[in-house]
């Protein structure tokens, strides 16, 4: 089964709360978005946001340009019919974080819990220059991550994990750090996953 099987899967198999990564508040991840205060207009992509919850909280804030992407169709639909009429005022992209070609530049890049699935060197570098062309200068790039004393897997598939200061390393040519939070994610199943998250802005 390759990746996109995988993830497939997953989302055809498993209900919101049959996964680690649901989160029917993400408050560490809006927290971003309202310490950066973006203009309510500015373009946002959400890297791997499947059939988070982040986008609703994005459109009851009233921020009016959001892209999802996700590898996963059956994560993406999942996520239109959830939201309904509003599914049509969001852009959708089906495709694979790893060899993503932007169609428009953005002012704000989120990933949480996709970066971390890319462990080999080359799919970070891809991913590392598509962030470097297509974020516009001074836009926000925040990535979560399991941190060092995160789990080593996620849904069966091996994760690299990040410090503080791996994760700056890898990002420090062309954005400048301005903070790294560590935050417990609590599980439905009750366990509890520890991620770090950073913000960067764009040189």
């Amino acid at each position: 089964m390759n990746k996109k099987e995988h993830w497939e899967n997953v989302f055809k198999t498993k209900s919101l709360k049959e996964v680690s990564w649901y989160e029917p508040i993400p408050e560490a991840s809006l927290s971003f978005f309202k310490e950066s205060n973006i203009s309510k207009s500015a373009k946002i992509i959400d890297i791997g946001g499947g059939d988070s919850f982040l986008v609703d909280h994005l459109l009851k804030l009233g921020y009016t340009d959001i892209t999802v992407l996700d590898i996963s169709e059956a994560a993406l639909d999942r996520a239109q019919l959830r939201l309904k009429d509003n599914a049509d005022c969001i852009k959708w992209i089906v495709a694979d974080a790893a060899n993503f070609l932007p169609p428009e530049n953005y002012d704000f890049w989120h990933d949480r819990a996709a970066f971390h699935f890319l462990t080999d060197k080359e799919s970070i570098s891809n991913y590392v220059e598509t962030v470097q062309k297509h974020l516009n200068k001074n836009g926000n790039l925040v990535i979560g991550t399991f941190s060092e004393n995160g789990p080593k897997k996620c849904s069966g598939l091996d994760i690299k994990q990040y410090s503080e200061t791996t994760m700056t390393n890898q990002f420090k040519a062309s954005f400048d750090k301005i903070k790294c939070i560590r935050i417990d994610h609590k599980t439905p199943f009750d366990t509890n996953q520890n991620f770090l998250f950073c913000w960067f802005k764009r040189k």
